[in-house]
């Protein structure tokens, strides 16, 4: 029986429990009375605490004791006592036993719905690959699944394929997409001989390639492979309790028994004088405050962010956070916003803009689109322009209001003069790793305009309180170094890592987390294994699926001050968990004494009942604590965050 289901099946069973021990004093009892109470706990602890009592079991076994010990024990000792009490008419407590097991199988049903969230990571990714692929055999292209293409083979990718493997171009060009990989946040033209990856999308060209890595061997399967391998690289947060259980556990048993035989042997008490205070020093040992103390935190944590579009999925990611050294970003789509846009346009901006948005009214190249949006912004009108022609390797010419004008890259400045004044313009455009197209009409050119990602609005601002709070920031990127430090300059970046093949972003995370631990944020496929493979992966909401899955904690605004109330909120709720441990304990420990009867000359004894109820409260009180994380401030805190707060 899954652990949802053993907790609902004891919570049924468990609130006429709960109801006749506030009712009773009343007057008002269960059908049944007594016996009633005992069939409803020892279905309890046959079903939902059975798997406890068989841990416990297997661990005493192999010389160890973990939380399910204490949750063994506590309940068994309660519910044996309470089944003698029963027998001997004195007064029982049937729903500790059952309430015990309760509470410890809500903790861990969150805990496991929180662990099991991003469990379809890998599915994912393999989901990317493409299906079938047009294959050449015996002269005729044919359509076969994937699993069929072998290398050697011929492939032809047609506009708005996928690309089905990795492979060398041997006939025609096209424009790909490989951001989802590489990072590059340009389109990269390929011709032959050029490589090209499995799983990227093909633009606007139509192209022959040979196929060099199939199955296994291709890029994308060697990510998944990665992204396998990073995932079953942490430890769950309850580890330390249970360490800490292989100590307390003995403690409390040893204890126990020393007080039935002190009490017993040497001072001369009744048998069940004895076994009401050995029984009561279990009973309030009873790990159930400590069985609460991570998954309440959790859940009120998690909510609160939740509410702030801040996703965490795991105890995991509060823990890493606590001790995180480094910030590492991706580039493009998470510092920059992801998309080409108009930066600048130097010359008469309208006419500029006007003549060159004609010219790419019909085209579908990104930096195109960029001009467009630029044009659409600004209330252009635009038409498309007539006699369309390739100036092959340069741009493209077209006649606008009767007269010949172009569009294109540098290359046309060896067929048209550029005055000194744009260029200059244009070096200094370059130079802030901008790219530059020249406007021309009637043989001369008229203007420049300036296309970069730019970044984020909230990039600069993320970027200095990160610094300080003390935490170095890294950019971690596919695009190359002119572009990345000019980004990185621009919103105040530490370090910069460029150039990065998509294999290699995990490793250099590695390298960093030789220094300390590391949060890496990003959004594309190729960032999966570095957020996987960091100690904090934190996912922009508007990426990939892969990459959201992957992440330890997930950014739905795409704001990037989200990362600084992420790492923080993190780091609160986590420090809450430690605090409602060590209340947990402080409480078992203090508590214990008063139980074993070491005050009781002074009239102060706790009987097994007492206990059991101070057991609960000691539930309230973790319970409250983790509450008052939604009272806690952030420094980085929104004001849209007040109402939540």
């Amino acid at each position: 029986m899954s652990i949802k289901n053993r907790f609902v099946f004891s919570l049924i069973l468990s609130l006429p429990l709960l109801i006749e021990m506030f009712t009773t004093p009343l007057g008002i009892m269960l059908p049944g009375g007594v016996w009633t109470m005992f069939f409803l706990t020892t279905a309890v602890m046959a079903v939902s605490a059975g798997p406890f009592i068989e841990s416990a079991w297997a661990a005493f076994r192999h010389h160890h004791a973990n939380m399910d010990t204490l949750v063994a024990i506590g309940t068994t000792t309660a519910y044996l006592y309470s089944f003698y009490a029963m027998l001997a008419g004195k007064d029982v407590f049937f729903e500790s036993a059952a309430f015990v097991v309760t509470l410890i199988l809500l903790g861990q049903y969150f805990e496991e719905k929180m662990k099991h969230s991003a469990s379809g990571a890998v599915s994912k990714l393999v989901d990317l690959q493409a299906k079938d692929a047009e294959v050449m055999r015996d002269g005729q292209l044919v359509k076969v699944p994937l699993a069929e293409v072998a290398v050697g083979d011929i492939i032809r990718v047609r506009p708005g394929q996928k690309i089905a493997v990795d492979g060398v171009i041997t006939e025609g060009t096209s424009t790909i997409d490989e951001s989802m990989v590489t990072g590059e946040s340009m389109p990269v033209t390929k011709k032959a001989g050029d490589h090209v990856i499995g799983a990227t999308m093909n633009s606007n060209g139509t192209f022959m390639f040979k196929a060099s890595k199939v199955g296994n061997d291709t890029l994308l399967s060697q990510i998944v492979e990665m992204v396998k391998k990073a995932q079953t690289s942490h430890a769950p947060i309850q580890k330390s309790v249970d360490k800490v259980a292989d100590i307390f556990v003995p403690a409390v048993l040893i204890v126990a028994i020393a007080t039935f035989t002190i009490w017993y042997v040497f001072i001369g008490a009744s048998l069940v004088t004895a076994m009401l205070f050995a029984v009561s020093v279990v009973i309030i040992a009873c790990p159930c405050a400590l069985g609460i103390a991570t998954p309440t935190a959790l859940m009120v944590g998690t909510g609160r962010s939740a509410k702030m579009g801040i996703l965490i999925k795991n105890g995991e990611v509060l823990e890493a956070a606590n001790h995180v050294k480094t910030v590492v970003f991706d580039k493009t789509g998470t510092i920059t916003e992801g998309h080409p846009q108009v930066t600048d346009i130097v010359g008469d901006e309208a006419t500029v803009l006007r003549v060159a948005a004609n010219l790419e009214v019909s085209s579908e190249h990104p930096l195109a689109a960029a001009i467009l949006d630029k044009a659409k912004a600004e209330k252009v009108d635009v038409t498309a322009a007539e006699n369309f022609q390739a100036i092959e390797g340069k741009g493209v010419q077209a006649t606008v209001d009767g007269q010949q004008a172009f569009i294109g890259n540098d290359k046309l400045i060896a067929d048209y003069k550029l005055d000194a004044t744009l260029s200059d313009r244009m070096a200094q455009l370059q130079s802030e790793a901008k790219t530059v197209v020249l406007v021309g009409i009637a043989d001369q050119i008229i203007g420049l305009i300036a296309i970069q990602d730019a970044p984020k609005a909230s990039s600069a601002g993320a970027m200095a309180a990160l610094k300080a709070r003390g935490l170095r920031t890294v950019m971690l990127t596919g695009d190359n170094q002119r572009v990345a430090e000019a980004i990185a300059a621009e919103v105040g970046i530490d370090t910069v890592i460029a150039d990065v093949l998509p294999g290699d972003k995990a490793d250099h995370v590695k390298q960093l987390q030789a220094e300390g631990p590391v949060a890496f944020v990003g959004d594309g496929i190729n960032d999966a294994p570095a957020l996987t493979t960091a100690d904090v992966g934190i996912a922009m909401g508007s990426g990939t699926d892969i990459a959201i899955e992957s992440g330890g904690i997930v950014l739905v605004k795409n704001d990037l001050m989200d990362v600084v109330r992420a790492l923080e909120l993190s780091k609160k709720t986590f420090n809450r968990i430690k605090l409602n441990l060590f209340w947990a304990f402080i409480y078992n420990t203090l508590g214990i004494p008063v139980a074993a009867g070491v005050f009781a000359v002074f009239g102060l004894a706790l009987n097994p009942e007492i206990a059991g109820l101070g057991m609960a409260l000691s539930s309230l009180s973790v319970v409250a604590s983790s509450l008052l994380l939604n009272k806690s401030k952030l420094t980085s805190t929104p004001a849209t965050d007040a109402h939540v707060a």
